[in-house]
């Protein structure tokens, strides 16, 4: 029997999740107002971040079971901001602190500056209903 692949790893999932986060950064970056999109951007990349930080330990469970720790450890240290600044980017916007919003989106950019958003914007606009679904509303 051959090897079962699953084409919806957690690595994959991460990987588009950090593209939409770019890509609502950029869009993030330009307005100069705060209004229904500015809230949904800025509620968008909390939510993402949060499930970029659920897809960690499901990346590691592999390297665990075959004993490699400081490998497994060393991949939750990397991508432990995720976790750390989802919270802060939840309190900033549901404080309404949009000073705090666009500190924290700079941070977030910083972190993911190497992922490329392609040209032609194939992602769509994940971000419509975000501020919604982030007040509990959906």
């Amino acid at each position: 029997m051959g090897r079962i692949i699953n084409p919806e790893s957690a690595g994959k999932e991460r990987k588009e999740l950090s593209r939409a986060t770019a890509l609502a950064l950029q869009e993030l970056m330009r307005q100069t107002e705060v209004n229904d999109l500015t809230r949904d951007l800025a509620a968008f990349v909390a939510l993402a971040l949060e499930s970029i930080h659920q897809t960690i330990d499901a990346s590691v469970v592999a390297w665990e079971k075959r004993g490699y720790w400081l490998k497994a450890d060393r991949f939750r240290m990397e991508w432990s901001w995720s976790e750390r600044l989802a919270g802060e980017m939840r309190s900033a916007i549901l404080s309404e602190d949009w000073g705090r919003v666009a500190m924290i989106a700079v941070r977030v950019a910083e972190k993911i500056k190497d992922v490329k958003v392609p040209q032609r914007n194939r992602i769509g606009t994940p971000w419509i209903g975000a501020w919604r679904q982030l007040r509990g509303e959906f």
